[in-house]
């Protein structure tokens, strides 16, 4: 005979047994995006007028190379997570899985891609 509750059998567990994660994570990442984007958005809006040289010598520097590293990864990893979300509300069965999984690759192959050009500006 099993002494828990049914209160202490599902604390911490959502119907899929990760939606708190799945929560954290977003806040956590919704957090460090509301910190880093207004760092960025300034540093591009500096570089945004400047002729091919200008730009590529602010994005060489190490910190607005690191900080756009950051908002690219970050991001897309949130929207990611977003987007699996609202495609869990609203489809269901071989369409959910199939538009998953091409939000999962689009995120992906942009993160590639975005962290792909920056090291060929920073490098």
């Amino acid at each position: 005979m099993r002494y828990l509750t049914d209160r202490k059998r599902a604390e911490g567990k959502g119907s899929a047994h990760s939606g708190t994660e799945h929560h954290w994570s977003m806040i956590m990442s919704g957090i460090g995006l509301a910190l880093i984007v207004p760092a960025f958005l300034f540093i591009f809006g500096k570089a945004l007028g400047g002729s091919h040289e200008q730009v590529l010598a602010t994005f060489s520097r190490p910190v607005p190379a690191i900080l756009t590293g950051l908002v690219i990864f970050v991001g897309l990893n949130h929207f990611r997570k977003g987007a699996q979300v609202a495609i869990e509300d609203y489809t269901r069965g071989t369409t959910k899985k199939a538009l998953i999984i091409a939000v999962t690759a689009l995120s992906y192959g942009l993160i590639a891609t975005g962290l792909f050009a920056l090291a060929r500006i920073a490098l």
